[in-house]
């Protein structure tokens, strides 16, 4: 199953709805990242409660451990992890491009060195379409060839042509009992990003992810291209932007027109002591905490803010007590998705841009003293 349906709009953002074989989804929407089939420190129940409809598991680590078969065999990698909801698979493009020096990538496909116990393997479009259907993703990807930033025009080139071929492939291997997603790619170059979308639409996938974007390029570039992408996709497909994370970053792409986002952002951080709120981030483990007896957030209702104060959660990191990353991780996602949920809300009482407004004007970029956020990256 899959049926995308746009249910309002205000202008080019959108609220919708995705039904696929494990569910529905409530789009735009953030997908919480599982690469390992978990979500780092949080129980698939806690997940659930803190509103998260979708997640991300990564093909490539899948694949080395425990393997996509013994995943077949468990009933698919969301009977596997206890999820039983929608499931979207990244191919490993990502993975490859971030292990470049332990990697060689080629027309054929990419060979690359495991970073488990070092051993070679090589990966086609044919065998990631193999693992993903033996993972039963309620949503695959192509396997692309990411480029990093900055990077030459050549180099871009060469990188829109293999993704090219690499969708080809991938779409015969599909068939069509696989929901698979071709990515665009380009990197800032705009003529690139257009002939990557022209002839990624040619094969008339189901849904449009843009890649190689959120890998240290200016916030302003990033914005642009991603509304001359989104502009290119019919609207009947849904849009994924990949690895987009930061409030004001999805608030945007939304305003351009993405339905999906997923990033570690939300438990990444949270492990490591920062934490998203209302008016900005909070650096939990900063001594002006210490005698701080009220919640994280005043203005969220999850189960940390109701239970537990600022001093207590200083209290878990500096004792070192894994309580304190749980917490954090619980709030953080429970906030990312709270955001997606007003967005949809503000669309389809069509005043997004004002609530945008209102939202980003209080949201300060650091509450309280500096605060060292951990770097973005699909490898959680």
């Amino acid at each position: 199953m899959f049926i995308f349906e746009v249910l309002a709009g205000d202008y080019r953002a959108r609220r919708g709805r995705l039904s696929l074989p494990h569910g529905t989804v409530q789009t735009p929407a953030f997908m919480a990242v599982a690469t390992q089939a978990a979500v780092k420190t949080m129980s698939p129940q806690e997940v659930r409660d803190t509103g998260t409809e979708m997640l991300v598991c990564n093909t490539y680590h899948l694949y080395l451990r425990p393997g996509h078969k013994l995943i077949q065999k468990a009933g698919g990698v969301s009977a596997f992890m206890g999820w039983h909801r929608p499931v979207l698979t990244d191919s490993g493009g990502y993975q490859i491009y971030s292990l470049a020096a332990l990697s060689r990538t080629g027309d054929e496909g990419a060979e690359f060195q495991s970073h488990i116990d070092g051993s070679r393997h090589f990966f086609t479009p044919e065998l990631v379409i193999e693992i993903q259907r033996a993972l039963g993703s309620d949503i695959a990807m192509c396997l692309d060839d990411c480029p990093p930033f900055p990077v030459s025009r050549q180099q871009a080139e060469i990188s829109v042509m293999r993704t090219t071929g690499w969708a080809q492939r991938c779409r015969t291997a599909a068939g069509a009992d696989v929901n698979l997603f071709g990515i665009i790619q380009g990197a800032t170059y705009h003529d690139l990003r257009r002939r990557s979308a022209e002839e990624l639409l040619a094969l008339d996938f189901p849904g449009y992810a843009i890649g190689g974007l959120c890998l240290g390029e200016p916030s302003a570039l990033t914005y642009e291209i991603t509304e001359l992408v989104c502009s290119m996709i019919p609207p009947d497909k849904p849009r994924y932007l990949m690895g987009a994370g930061y409030p004001e970053d999805i608030i945007n792409a939304v305003r351009a027109g993405v339905d999906l986002f997923d990033c570690v952002l939300p438990t990444r951080n949270g492990r490591t002591g920062t934490a998203f709120i209302s008016t900005g981030r909070v650096l939990i483990r900063n001594a002006v905490y210490a005698d701080d007896h009220g919640p994280l957030d005043p203005n969220c209702d999850c189960y940390t803010c109701r239970n537990f104060s600022r001093a207590y959660l200083r209290h878990l990191f500096l004792a070192g007590e894994a309580l304190g990353p749980r917490l954090l991780s619980y709030h953080n996602l429970y906030f990312f998705q709270s955001l997606l949920r007003a967005i949809r809300e503000a669309i389809a009482c069509g005043r997004f841009d004002e609530w945008a407004r209102q939202f980003l004007s209080r949201y300060a970029q650091v509450t309280g003293q500096d605060s060292d956020l951990v770097s973005v990256n699909r490898n959680d």
